[in-house]
């Protein structure tokens, strides 16, 4: 309890006028009596909120909310109706747009609607749905983060020996995301580990303060194979790719020094641009999974290390992160294309800043990997 409410501002939690607390209330005090069995003692030593704290998360969450379901929504209609980007790997980007889009149209809605009563007034039955709901999209927009860096690797760094990405292996790949996805979902409701008030108690999540192997041993699980994993998968991807780019590029700089072309300094320039421009989007693609899911792993891992040290503050922040992640997501997957970006222009001319896609496409490599990998799937 000390190291809980250490070095936190006292002005979090809600004052009483002459400066100190509202008597013994307590964080859970407002929870519906209906709740209350799923409400874990540990948040009983907490004063309430700071009203202020239950305003500025809901407004954030409907800032996010707007940008997440424009964004995501833009993405799905033009890589949906443009004949050129139907290829198999865009249909990984679509289907993490689709993941992200309801991600935030069923959630952010709910939440925004407990921040205003400053707490859960939804009910234990909808509780489970919005945990449910969450661990679904958010396990979805994982691992197809992860499948699409596997199609870019099999493509690029395989290159010709690999086995060409179709339709159908799209759609299987696609499959087996969402039935893994649901399978994590279910476990909960199905009495491995349960969805509960999160510490703020105006949103739901897994149960990681409780003890009993159980519950423990989801919590594991799920940080290994919905975070450890994916992650991993990730990483190794994009390493390769920008090893392989890297390779790639040299021997191009080497075969225009034997041929003696007249243009090789600009050859190494351009060589060396595409390079750097790939291996920042390899850097950005992991650095922003990284912040988007590692708050949720730390909250979650505290819970049975040292639960002490999480409050009911510190646990807004891994779903103001995770649910983040929607709204960049269609820019780093799906603006970040020249591709989709082209066609974008074409359909919404306002939001061309150059006024020419064909320029803005011929110039951008920041999404190499993507495009190799459309050009390829197409051949």
């Amino acid at each position: 309890m000390a190291l809980a409410m250490a070095g936190a501002s006292y002005s979090a939690y809600s004052m009483a006028p002459s400066g100190g607390f509202h008597g013994n209330l307590t964080v859970v005090d407002k929870v519906p009596p209906e709740m209350l069995f799923l409400v874990d003692s540990h948040w009983l030593q907490f004063p309430p909120l700071n009203p202020l704290w239950h305003s500025i998360l809901g407004f954030f969450l409907s800032l996010l909310a707007c940008v997440a379901l424009s964004g995501n929504g833009v993405v799905i209609y033009i890589f949906s109706t443009n004949k050129s980007l139907r290829t198999p790997s865009n249909l990984f980007v679509v289907n993490l747009a689709i993941s992200d889009f309801l991600l935030m149209g069923t959630m952010a809605p709910m939440m925004t609607i407990n921040c205003y009563f400053e707490t859960w007034v939804l009910g234990p039955f909808m509780c489970q749905i919005y945990g449910m709901l969450g661990s679904l999209f958010g396990c979805v927009s994982i691992w197809t983060m992860a499948v699409i860096a596997l199609d870019r690797y099999n493509v690029i760094v395989k290159g010709m020996s690999a086995s060409p990405m179709t339709i159908k292996k799209a759609l299987i790949w696609i499959f087996l995301v969402w039935v893994n996805s649901i399978g994590w979902t279910l476990a909960p409701l199905l009495g491995w580990n349960r969805y509960v008030p999160e510490g703020n108690m105006t949103s739901c999540g897994t149960d990681y303060l409780s003890r009993d192997w159980i519950s423990v041993s989801y919590i594991w699980a799920y940080g290994m194979f919905v975070y450890g994993l994916p992650l991993g998968v990730i990483i190794y991807a994009y390493w390769f790719i920008v090893k392989a780019v890297s390779v790639h590029e040299k021997q191009m700089k080497d075969q225009a020094k034997k041929m003696n072309v007249a243009s090789l300094r600009t050859a190494e320039s351009k060589a060396t641009n595409t390079e750097v421009k790939l291996a920042k989007i390899a850097l950005m693609t992991i650095s922003l999974w990284f912040v988007a899911w590692t708050p949720y792993l730390i909250i979650n891992l505290a819970g049975f290390f040292s639960p002490s040290v999480i409050s009911p503050l510190s646990t807004i922040w891994g779903a103001v992160f995770a649910k983040a992640n929607a709204c960049y997501n269609p820019i780093v997957y799906g603006i970040s294309h020249p591709k989709y970006r082209a066609a974008l222009y074409q359909r919404f001319p306002s939001l061309s800043c150059t006024g020419d896609a064909g320029s803005d496409e011929s110039q951008s490599q920041s999404s190499g990997a993507t495009t190799i990998s459309d050009e390829k799937s197409t051949a």
